[in-house]
């Protein structure tokens, strides 16, 4: 029998975490594990790492594997103690709750000072809304609080073997990626900006140190359950970028992703600097840079229409496709947990335009997927005002597969819409970061790739879809500040 190498990719998301181990020359998946996150939105960290040891248990262990990369949600924070430890719960990137932060730190200094030093129009998602969060509401908290991580960082430094007791915080490691969301970080020098996190918090504190493309965080530890020590540990990076890892993003290409949230993202050779608000100006895992725009609604606004019309989603996408575009007049703004683009944290969502003849089971079904979808195009068209090319469209995430996302979509966008077969890809970047850090080259794993057959364009959608943000008076959290 040939001997194969394995890597293994874990992607500890907001609602779960998994495990991919994968063949290194092929990229072939050789098995996986996976454990579900408690759907609180302030939680214990320890919640993630109980969940990637359970994960990495159901995947059958890594005894045979050679190296490993953790990616996963970005911005949320890990507040850790002099000695190692877990300070407090930690809430997460999509948490309301700090909202007011947001207001306070853009009152302060400026919004466009954010994104002048940051790349960052902030929102309540980026870390360094999180530490005046915890220095406004838990001033005991702040004050015993001595570095601060996000949940990759973390999870990567309790591999090394650190954690209470011992807290070696020069072996806390980041990468460009995650240190792009934090607020704190500049896409223009590679470096931290120590002030900002002064200003947040009101104190500095030890930040992780940023890691290259292909630097190794170090080696597993002795003693963790089915991890052996030795194993070559990758830098990790966020979500997304480990997508765009996985999916070989080129100049040119962007990737819509409709998962728990909705995110537009590009590659680009240079930062960005979005002074209307909408794109953050984020690194990616190769040295390139992602602008990204981020919905807090996506899939789950599909989950809400099957819901009230007690279908599931193959009837939900039959039913939207018996409707003709714009749903007879019908619109939905689906902000049912408010939303971040546009910046509307109190927002509910709405319908437009039923009456008596267009209420109907499948113009209202329409109407959801072309609310939902019409939230990410803004974002698209947000992107090349930035003088980012979006040459063609890659559609990923869980309501990619659906038959009416796909044709609702290609009626609304000017360039050609491919879907990637169905795949973990954050697990598969970091699968792909972690055979880089192995052995220092990024394995190049094809991806199988589907274009959705060109459409008239219906502008019907779009249209109404700005008339019901204009009628709601919310275009204002869509203007340059």
């Amino acid at each position: 029998m040939v001997s194969r190498t394995l890597v293994a990719g874990i992607d500890s998301s907001t609602q779960s975490c998994k495990v991919e181990i994968r063949d290194l020359r092929t990229g072939r998946l050789v098995r996986e594990g996976r454990a579900a996150h408690p759907p609180q939105k302030i939680i214990d960290p320890y919640e993630w790492w109980k969940a990637l040891l359970l994960a990495v248990d159901r995947a059958g262990g890594l005894h045979d594997v050679s190296a490993v990369s953790v990616s996963g949600q970005q911005h949320t924070p890990v507040f850790l103690d002099a000695d190692g430890a877990v300070v407090c719960d930690s809430p997460l990137w999509n948490d309301t709750g700090s909202h007011p932060q947001v207001v306070a730190l853009n009152t302060e200094l400026g919004a466009g000072e954010w994104v002048r030093r940051t790349g960052l129009p902030i929102s309540l998602s980026d870390t360094v809304v999180k530490l005046r969060w915890l220095r406004d509401t838990d001033p005991d908290s702040a004050r015993r609080t001595v570095a601060v991580a996000v949940v990759h960082d973390w999870l990567t430094w309790l591999l090394l073997g650190h954690g209470p007791g011992r807290a070696d915080f020069s072996r806390l490691v980041t990468d460009r990626s995650e240190a792009s969301g934090t607020g704190y970080w500049s896409g223009e020098t590679g470096d931290y900006c120590p002030d900002l996190v002064e200003h947040a918090l009101g104190k500095q504190v030890i930040l992780p140190r940023v890691l290259g493309p292909l630097e190794r965080a170090g080696v597993t530890a002795d003693g963790i359950p089915g991890i052996p020590a030795g194993l070559v540990i990758g830098p990790g990076s966020g979500d997304n970028a480990a997508a765009a890892l996985a999916l070989r993003l080129r100049p040119g290409d962007a990737v819509m992703s409709l998962g728990t949230s909705g995110v537009v993202y590009s590659r680009s050779t240079r930062p960005v600097h979005d002074y209307s608000g909408v794109v953050c100006s984020y690194a990616d895992a190769t040295g390139d840079h992602l602008p990204l725009a981020a919905t807090l609604n996506a899939a789950r606004d599909l989950d809400a229409g099957i819901a009230l019309l007690g279908c599931d989603y193959a009837e939900l996408s039959a039913l939207a496709l018996q409707a003709p575009p714009g749903a007879g007049g019908l619109t939905m703004l689906p902000y049912f947990e408010g939303e971040r683009t546009p910046d509307l944290p109190d927002a509910t969502a709405s319908l437009h335009g039923a009456t008596l003849a267009n209420f109907t089971r499948p113009n209202f079904a329409r109407a959801v997927v072309e609310g939902m979808l019409a939230s990410q195009v803004v974002m698209i068209d947000a992107t090349r005002a930035c003088g980012v090319p979006v040459n063609r469209l890659l559609l990923i995430g869980g309501a990619a597969r659906s038959a009416a996302v796909q044709t609702v979509l290609a009626q609304i966008i000017d360039v050609p819409l491919l879907v990637p077969e169905p795949g973990e890809y954050v697990s598969i970047g970091a699968a792909v970061q972690a055979g880089g850090a192995l052995t220092g080259a990024m394995p190049d794993w094809p991806t199988t790739v589907r274009e959705v057959p060109a459409t008239p364009a219906e502008t019907v959608i779009m249209s109404q879809h700005r008339a019901a943000r204009s009628a709601m008076s919310y275009d204002a959290a869509l203007s340059p500040a």
